[in-house]
């Protein structure tokens, strides 16, 4: 089992090789799996910066929450690179975007590290629960199967839409593009066009140009 927080800032780009050396530093000399951390994925989309967190459970639960092994060192290396996305942004919990719907499919526990794609668009602010009523009335369908979608968790942050999916390995060997001409599958583009939109509309030329890209990864060996 695996629960996840996804941090949200903006990026300059070209600097996310300065910024995994950082991560990729800190998480051989420190031991984040001590504070709850198994795992965690960089990305970025254009000027945005995506942070994965995985741990074993959510520390609702638990209660280990705990920030990151030299959080303060980190925060300072990345300071010329990574700055806050919100608008009213205060402190760091500000940058946690806010889970809003989740699916797995029957018989799946979600798996660290499992095939992970990760799409950022712009949403409506307020329309969370129209987003999350779509999803959810598709995924009751054969829909997920079809395309190899394993879970899928939905989160925002100000007008950052976040789409954290796992696929399956034959959907990772098929790549970007099945069943995407789908009836259902245009039915569910439709039916959001009111609440979701490209986070660049003037680059936008297809679903690929909404998946950001990893530029750093670790999961803890114990």
């Amino acid at each position: 089992m695996v629960f996840r927080n996804v941090i949200v800032c903006r990026i300059v780009p070209g600097s996310e090789q300065k910024v995994a050396d950082v991560f990729g530093h800190f998480d051989k000399v420190t031991r984040p799996q001590d504070v709850g951390v198994t795992g965690r994925i960089l990305l970025s989309l254009q000027d945005l910066y995506i942070h994965v967190v995985e741990r074993a459970e959510d520390p609702e639960v638990s209660g280990q929450k705990r920030g990151l092994p030299a959080f303060q060192e980190i925060a300072e290396k990345i300071a010329p690179y990574v700055t806050p996305y919100p608008r009213n942004w205060q402190n760091p919990s500000d940058s946690v975007a806010k889970p809003f719907y989740s699916w797995v499919a029957p018989g799946r526990t979600p798996a660290a590290g499992a095939n992970p794609l990760l799409i950022v668009q712009r949403i409506k602010p307020g329309s969370e629960a129209e987003v999350a009523r779509i999803f959810r009335e598709s995924d009751e369908g054969p829909l997920p199967t079809q395309m190899g979608v394993a879970g899928r968790w939905l989160y925002s942050i100000d007008d950052v839409y976040v789409h954290l999916m796992e696929r399956t390995d034959a959907a990772v060997a098929e790549g970007l593009g099945g069943n995407h001409h789908a009836p259902a599958f245009s039915k569910i583009i439709e039916d959001l066009s009111p609440y979701v939109a490209p986070y660049d509309p003037k680059s936008w030329r297809g679903p690929q140009d909404s998946v950001a890209k990893p530029f750093y990864s670790w999961q803890a060996a114990d």
